[in-house]
Order: structure tokens, then sequence, then C-alpha cells
């Protein structure tokens, strides 16, 4: 193989590239230590024109981790299955059909790094193109090659690096595809665009990555986001605090309260809450629901108002679910809602409304599985986790539920429903090319054909949908609402400036969009040796 020509570089030039290097190669060292949570949401479309709509989708859930090789451990995944050797016909020939995509989830996760062991100045070489701010990081721009044509699976592309202790931040680009082996198909490599987040002073690692991409014969076009969190998990969290507890000596203070033995119905009561509470705590710990913060306290006021306004006599709060799949459900007096559900409503009544779905049904006392009030029923590993938890409701409490819906939306002060209507219909038109976004996870599908059936008192006093008046928004782009820290697991509203729509096509309802990251950094906090979580 020839190798690239490079030209002779300074030595500040030379110790800034190894700087480079050896904070990659350090990157690599600690992800090892890591086996973070990667979701990849994948969706298709027939051609590569700009108005062309997705009408196939697929989805991964799994953990990775980086050692020798790229380790995946699969929880979920919906998409096609691989495919079969073609039978030869009798007579004559047969036009073969395009084939199509299949994805590896485990791919995706290699996206997080540029080469595993190979990133180094023997192997690459580097043209600087300039500087260039990420938000609010300024960055050192370099394209990067490989100096050996042709060698499979080495990176090619542009790198972003900040300036302050030259970590990479960014990179996009593909790997280099080997020459095919007789009777063996090609290797292919898709284009993707990796960021990475500041974490602690000098922590960088990877949050999201976006990939787009034609199909093999340019006859199919596909988008996916990833997303990577629960680097830094609960249960690690919790050892650490338990190292920080002060035993103190027993002290002579007594309850004085006298005893109380509890009812029959306080015991059941009793027995539920630890059902839910065991629930709650452990899809948390497994890094799928997101820690109490201010995205709950919105859900919250919305839940406040519903029961409030209906009259009703229970109490309820509001957890959010980190996947992307669209979906709700009660455990308990807690309502779990999906990022991704909250990332498409277009409105606040859209809102109220799924949350009104699910607040009905604790209003009629359907109860949660109470075996996971045993600790020895949650005891188990993520991938048990996802097969175990399933919180759906039976056609007969879903049925109750719908009505007692309809009852609370007239008493509330979201009683004007008409974008709720009108988002119900965007998923009724969306949802056949889309199953895999509206397959839930654990829960209830807020768009099957039941569930769309029995709100359809929403949907008939709705406007019609028109998606090609620019002044109708019936669902929002996903990543629209909800911005995710991977470290912490904590989420926040995103803060974005409005902008006018050009056309119909920039409302792109439920769909996949590139990420632009505004990257910032973690400060060494005053007098504190300790690394402040953003």
């Amino acid at each position: 193989m020839a190798a690239w020509a490079q030209p002779p570089a300074s030595p500040a030039v030379d110790r800034l590239l190894d700087k480079i290097v050896d904070q990659e190669r350090g990157f690599v060292a600690r992800m090892k230590a890591r086996a973070p949570l990667i979701e990849t949401y994948v969706q298709e479309t027939a051609g590569s024109g700009s108005d062309a709509l997705p009408d196939k989708d697929h989805y991964f859930l799994g953990r990775f981790r980086l050692g020798e090789t790229v380790a995946y451990e699969k929880l979920i995944e919906r998409t096609d299955p691989p495919l079969k050797a073609p039978s030869k016909p009798l007579f004559g020939h047969r036009a073969a059909a395009p084939p199509p995509l299949i994805f590896l989830p485990r791919g995706f996760a290699q996206m997080t790094v540029m080469d595993l062991h190979g990133f180094n100045r023997a192997n690459y070489n580097f043209e600087y193109v300039g500087r260039e701010f990420l938000g609010e990081v300024r960055c050192l721009v370099f394209d990067v090659s490989p100096r050996t044509r042709g060698e499979s699976g080495r990176f090619t592309g542009r790198v972003w690096v900040e300036d302050r202790d030259n970590n990479v931040v960014r990179f996009d680009g593909t790997y280099v595809a080997g020459p095919a082996l007789k009777g063996t198909p090609p290797e292919r490599y898709f284009h993707f665009d990796s960021w990475r987040i500041n974490v602690a002073p000098g922590e960088w690692i990877p949050s999201q990555i976006y990939v787009e991409e034609e199909g093999p014969e340019g006859n199919r076009h596909f988008k996916a986001q990833t997303r990577i969190w629960d680097y830094n998990s609960a249960k690690a969290r919790k050892l650490d605090e338990l190292t920080s507890i002060l035993v103190d000596k027993e002290s002579g203070v007594k309850d004085q309260a006298p005893a109380q033995d509890l009812s029959p119905l306080e015991s059941q009561r009793s027995w539920e809450k630890q059902a839910e509470d065991n629930i709650v705590t452990r899809l948390e710990e497994g890094g799928f629901l997101a820690p109490p913060g201010p995205v709950d306290e919105v859900l919250n006021g919305v839940v406040k108002n519903l029961i409030a306004s209906a009259g009703l006599n229970v109490d309820a709060r509001c957890r959010v679910l980190l996947t992307t799949p669209i979906e709700t459900f009660s455990i308990g007096h807690t309502i779990v809602i999906s990022r991704g559900l909250i990332d498409v409503l277009p409105d606040e009544t859209s809102l109220a409304l799924v949350l009104a779905a699910e607040l009905s049904h604790i209003a009629l006392g359907h109860r949660t599985p109470t075996q996971f009030a045993f600790h020895t029923q949650i005891m188990f590993g993520d991938a048990e986790l996802m097969q175990r938890f399933h919180f759906e409701r039976s056609p007969q409490e879903m049925d109750a539920a719908a009505k007692k819906t309809i009852e609370i939306m007239r008493a509330s002060p979201y009683r004007k429903t008409a974008g709720a209507g009108v988002f119900l219909k965007a998923l009724a038109s969306h949802g056949p090319m889309l199953p895999r976004l509206l397959a839930a996870n654990l829960g209830n599908q807020v768009a099957n054909q039941e569930a769309l059936s029995r709100l359809a008192e929403f949907t008939a006093s709705a406007p019609a949908l028109e998606e090609e008046k620019i002044e109708q928004i019936a669902a929002l782009p996903l990543g629209s609402r909800v911005k995710l820290n991977p470290w912490t697991n904590q989420i926040e509203l995103v803060k974005t400036r409005p902008l006018e729509l050009l056309s119909p096509r920039e409302k792109m309802p439920f769909e996949i969009t590139p990420f632009v990251l505004h990257l910032t950094r973690v400060e060494q906090a005053a007098g504190n040796a300790e690394a402040r979580q953003p």
C-alpha cells in the first residue's frame, strides 16, 4: 500500500498533535470503565429528495463498552430480520430487487470513537483547517486521513479539538472500506457526526451521533439519531454516598408517639406504595428514568391543574422515561411519560391530554402489580428488566380511563382541545409509516388504533389535518423539547429562539434532524477539589 505524503511539521505543531493523540488515548482508557446506555432510532425514506417523508423505521436500545473491541449488549431491537438468500428461478432470469438496508446497533456504538486502537501519528495525517467556536468552546479544526490508502476501518474526516486541554469534542466523517473479497459483499460504512460534551474539567464524553446516508442503489435514504447516557450510574452514586455517612453514637432519644397498628386497608395501600417505589427506584438505577428535576415540575403543574379542576381526591406525581418511543404508563400514583413523547407534543393542551389519560387510571383505582413490593422481584439485570416490566393496561381499564379522560378534560383549563385533536390525527396519519417510534417499551401505546378510537371525541371536534398549511403545527420533530445530560441523566427543557417557517416541509413532525450542540465547559469550583457536575 502506498503511504500518503505528509510535509514536515514544526516542533510546536508536533507537540500539539502528540497532545491530541495522547488525550484521545486517555479518553479511550477511561471509557473502558463505563458501560453507558445507547439508543439509536433510524428513519428511512424512498429516494433522497428533501420532500420525501419517512416511510420505515428501526429502533435499538442497549449498553456498550469499549475494550479490545466494541462490546454491545442488546436490550431492545426492533428492525427488519436479516436477509435470506433468494431462491433461483427455474426458467429465465428474475430481476434482483434492491436489497433493503440492514442496521447493526454495534456499528453505531463504534461511532463514539475514531479509531479504537490506532489513532496515532503513525497511522494518520493531520491537516490544520482553522479555528471555530462550537457554542462557547473555541476549537482547532483538522482534516484527518489515514496515511495508508485502503486500510479498512480507519477514520477519515474532520475533527474539532478544544483549545484548552486538546480533547476531541466532535468529529464527522466515515471509516475507510477495504477492498471486497471474492464472493463477499463489499464493506459499507456510514457517514456520521459524533459529539462529546464536557462533564468535568478536562473530561469529555460521547453524547449524540447523527448519521445520514443513501442506500447502495440510491433508491433509499436514511437518517439516524443515537443518544448515549447513564455514564455515572445511580448504583455508583449510592456507593459514594455510603462512604460519606458518619456513624454517630446511639442517643437516648426515643419516639414518644404511641404505637399504632395499621388497618387492612392501610396495609394494602402501604404494600402498593412499596411496589411503586421499588419499580421507580429500579428504573432510575437502570438509567431509564430521569432523576426528579425541573421538567417534572412542569408536568406536575399540569397534573395539579387537572386534579383541582376535576375535583379528584387523589395525588399524583410525574417522571420522565428517557427513551424515544412514544408511550405513557402509570405506576401506582406515578405518571411516566417518555422523553420522545414530550419532544413531539405541540402545545400544553396536548400534554394535558396524555397526562389526563394516565391520571384517569389513578383516579379509577387501577392498580400496579404488587409482586414488585418484594425487593427480590426487582433484583435482576437491565436486559431482564425490559422483559419483566410491562405496565400496559387491559382493554377494560383503557375503555374506562378513556371515558374518565373526557370528563377530566371537559372540566379542566385545557378544555379547548382543538390542538390536541390535531396531534392525535397526526399520530394516526404517520403511525403506519413509523411503527417502531410508536411501539411502547414498557407501557401503553399512545397511537395504536384502539387508543385513538377511544379518544375519537377529541379528533372529531378538531380541525382537519392540513400538513401543507404552514400555520398548523400538528407535531414537532424529535428533540424539540428535552435536553439530556448524559453524565447525570438529568433533563431540562431546551431553550431555542423561535424561527419563522419557510415552507410546510420545515415542520418535520415526528422526524429525525441533525444535532448541533451548544458546547460549554464545566469549570472547577472555587476552593473545591471536586469537579462540579453540570
